[in-house]
C-alpha cells in the first residue's frame, strides 16, 4: 500500500513536471510552516518515519523535463552530463540546513547528511527542485553510497536499454532499496 502511495506522489510529481511546473530551475522555497509546540518550541513538519526513505509529502521527487526517453541519448547517457546540470553547494547547503530543521533531526551538523536528489540526476531528477532534494543522513552503512551503487546501475540499464527510464525512475521512486531486484536486475 505504501508503494502504491509513493507512486501516486511521484506521478503527481511528474504531472508538475509535464506542466511546467517543476523545472528543475526553482529556487529553495521557505520551509513548510511548522507547528509550535506547547512550549513555543518548533516541531518539524516531515517525518523521519519512512528512513532510509524521504518524507513523500515533503519530498515527492520532481523530474528535469529535459530527460525523457527520447531524449536519454543527449542527456543522461553522455559521461559528464549530471556535473552539467548539478546545482552548486552554496544552493544544496542553505537548503539542507533548513530541510534538516523540517525533518527535526537531533543531529543537526550539516556534515552528516547528504543533500540527496530523490530522483537522482543519472535518471533524469530535477536538479534544483526542493521537492526533489532532502537531507539524507549519514549513518551506520553508509546509505547514501548504497543509493549512489542502486542510481549508477539503474542509469546504466537504462543506457543499455535493459530498463526503460520510466520503469527505472518507478523502481527508485518506490524503495530505492528494493529498485535492482524489482527490475530484475
Amino acid at each position: 500500500m505504501m508503494f502504491r502511495q509513493r507512486l501516486t506522489v511521484v506521478a503527481a510529481a511528474a504531472a508538475l513536471a509535464a506542466a511546467g511546473l517543476a523545472t528543475g530551475t526553482a529556487q529553495a522555497a521557505a520551509p513548510a510552516p511548522q507547528g509550535k509546540a506547547k512550549s513555543g518550541t518548533l516541531t518539524a513538519s516531515c517525518s523521519q518515519a519512512y528512513l532510509p526513505l524521504p518524507d513523500p509529502s515533503c519530498t515527492p521527487g520532481a523530474y528535469n523535463p529535459d530527460v525523457t526517453q527520447a531524449t536519454i541519448g543527449q542527456t543522461i547517457c553522455v559521461s559528464g552530463w549530471t556535473a552539467t546540470v548539478r546545482p552548486p553547494t552554496s544552493y544544496t547547503n542553505a537548503l539542507k540546513v533548513q530541510q534538516i530543521a523540517r525533518y527535526g533531526y537531533a543531529d543537526t551538523n550539516p556534515s552528516d547528511y547528504e543533500e540527496d536528489h530523490f530522483v537522482p540526476l543519472e535518471l533524469g531528477g530535477a536538479p534544483r527542485d526542493p521537492r526533489n532534494l532532502w537531507p539524507e543522513p549519514r549513518y551506520g552503512n553508509e546509505p547514501a553510497q548504497s543509493k549512489d551503487s542502486v542510481e549508477t546501475r539503474l542509469k546504466n540499464a537504462v543506457c543499455a536499454r535493459k530498463v526503460t527510464l520510466a520503469a527505472a525512475r518507478s523502481a527508485i521512486a518506490g524503495d530505492w532499496t528494493t529498485a535492482l531486484s524489482r527490475l530484475g536486475l
